[in-house]
Order: structure tokens, then sequence, then C-alpha cells
């Protein structure tokens, strides 16, 4: 069904009149050209499609477009601000968290609401709490490494 729908994008004010079943990976990719958000296995499972929404991590895959209605999405594109990465970014980088890097940005999604949840987390609690996360690279202990440097960082450690 074809709608008006209103919802805040990486900061911006966004209304798009668009069939509002559309799946909000496709509408990020195709009608706003963030590419970041990738398609892995169109079922919600692999992790590769997350995005924020209010906060929370969301399978884009598996989230239509009047699901967000109103709400506040950010993708990998919107966690840079004033050209600066974001410690998330910083430290997978740093940790050499990535092989092929598909996987990364719905690792660095998960892992920013994650750490909003749990800003102290051991490594069990990284470990469980990216479980839903796949990375077909296993660069399982450096994303790890990374999550836990990112939150010492964002807590004011170095």
């Amino acid at each position: 069904m074809i709608e008006n729908v209103q919802f805040k994008l990486n900061g911006k004010a966004i209304k798009i009149t668009i069939d509002s079943d559309r799946m909000l990976l496709w509408v990020l990719r195709t009608d706003f050209g963030l590419t970041g958000t990738k398609y892995g296995c169109g079922e919600g499972i692999c992790g590769a499609c997350t995005v924020l929404v209010n906060n929370e991590a969301v399978r884009s895959c598996q989230t239509s477009i009047k699901e967000i209605k109103d709400k506040d999405v950010v993708t990998i594109e919107g966690l840079v601000k004033d050209g600066k990465l974001h410690p998330l970014q910083k430290a997978f980088a740093e940790h050499d968290a990535l092989q092929c890097g598909y996987c990364t940005p719905g690792m660095i999604m998960t892992a920013a609401s994650f750490l909003k949840k749990n800003p102290k987390p051991t490594r069990k609690d990284v470990i469980e709490g990216m479980d839903d996360n796949l990375c077909r690279c296993g660069a399982y202990n450096r994303i790890i490494q990374a999550v836990q440097s990112a939150a010492k960082k964002m807590n004011g450690g170095n």
C-alpha cells in the first residue's frame, strides 16, 4: 500500500511516499543509497542488515518501512559524527576485527545497541550480546576485543 512515511534517518527528518510493505533494508540501500547496511540471509538470522531503530538493534531485512513510522533510524553511516568515526568503528579497525568486512556494519550496529544497555561488559557479556550476528570469516575473538576496547573508550578509559 502506497503511503507517506515519516521518520528520522541518521538525524535527518525524512518524509517519503512509498509502498509501506517494502523492507527497510531495500529502502535504505535503493532509495537512500546507504549501502553500508548489507543483505545477508534475508531471513533475519545473520545480522548483516542490522540498523538501530530507537537505539535498538533491528534486522532491516525483516522490518517493513511502515514499522519505522515516526521512529529514529541510524545506519552505519550515521555513526560518524563531524567526520569522526564512532569509537566502535575505530576499535574494529584497530583490532582488525574483520576479514572480508561484510558482517562488520551489522556487528557494529548490534554492538552499539548492546553497549547502550551494558556499557561495561565482560567478555562473556559481549559473547552473549553479539551471539545473533554471524561472521563467516571467523573473526570472533577480534570482534570481542574490539567491542570491549570501544566500551572502555566510550566510558572514558584508554
